[in-house]
């Protein structure tokens, strides 16, 4: 059975760094769903309370025109148009109770809402 390779860019940490926090804790997450390789996709979606916000799912690797950006031992896949979008950003964890989970701090974005998970560039 022949798999097919996607046609997909290497990017680097310019375009998104993971922090410590993230990449040990996206590293547990790819090991317990059993694919050590797989990678964390990063979209930004229409929607949220500042008019974009991200969407996170954890995949295989890289699809047909997807940016590969390799940081701190983990892989995070995105798409060439939520690239313009996050280009500068950072991706941390917090294990807080009410704010938990990945966050992206992103340079680019000129309104945030209190949540975190919406922004308007």
């Amino acid at each position: 059975m022949t798999q097919s390779t996607a046609n997909f860019k290497v990017g680097n940490e310019k375009l998104i760094k993971v922090l410590d926090g993230a990449s040990s804790h996206l590293r547990g997450l790819l090991e317990k769903q059993g694919r050590p390789d797989g990678a964390l996709r990063i979209a930004v979606i229409g929607g949220g309370c500042s008019g974009l916000q991200y969407k996170m799912d954890l995949v295989d690797g890289p699809r047909d025109r997807d940016i590969l950006v390799p940081s701190n031992a983990v892989n995070v896949v995105i798409d060439p148009k939520s690239a313009l979008f996050v280009s500068g950003s950072e991706l941390d964890y917090s294990d807080d109770l009410q704010q938990g989970g990945f966050k992206v701090t992103n340079p680019n974005a000129v309104v945030t809402c209190s949540c975190g998970e919406s922004f308007s560039a």
